[in-house]
């Protein structure tokens, strides 16, 4: 009996997705906050009009913060940002580098970030 293939899935053009080299931006800053006790879980949502990275003290709770990235505010005020739990616009911008440097300032707090490893 021959097994028929499973179609590949194909990525669906009708909502909003981060690129590569864009989750791979997002993951660092994530795993050195993960690595430092800071966070501990994620969620990816690919929305009709924005993508966003949800990070999460606990997997029970809201999160602490939602990378955003809305391409349609992208030649207003930039396409990312990052929102506080209550919808508080942290940083906004059109770069994801210059964007992420709002946890700069967590990342320095880390015990070993200080350190001469």
């Amino acid at each position: 009996m021959a097994l028929t293939p499973l179609p590949t899935p194909r990525p669906r053009d009708d909502r909003v997705m981060f690129h590569r080299i864009e989750l791979d931006q997002i993951l660092r800053v994530y795993g050195m906050m993960v690595a430092g006790g800071e966070w501990r879980d994620y969620a990816i949502d690919g929305l009709k009009d924005r993508a966003e990275f949800s990070i999460f003290r606990n997997a029970a709770e809201v999160p602490i913060y939602r990378i955003v990235k809305t391409p349609a505010d992208a030649r207003k005020q930039g396409a990312w940002k990052v929102v506080a739990p209550g919808g508080a616009i942290l940083k906004r911008g059109h770069e994801l580098t210059s964007v992420l440097k709002v946890f700069d300032n967590q990342l320095k707090k880390l015990s070993w970030s200080g350190s001469s490893h």
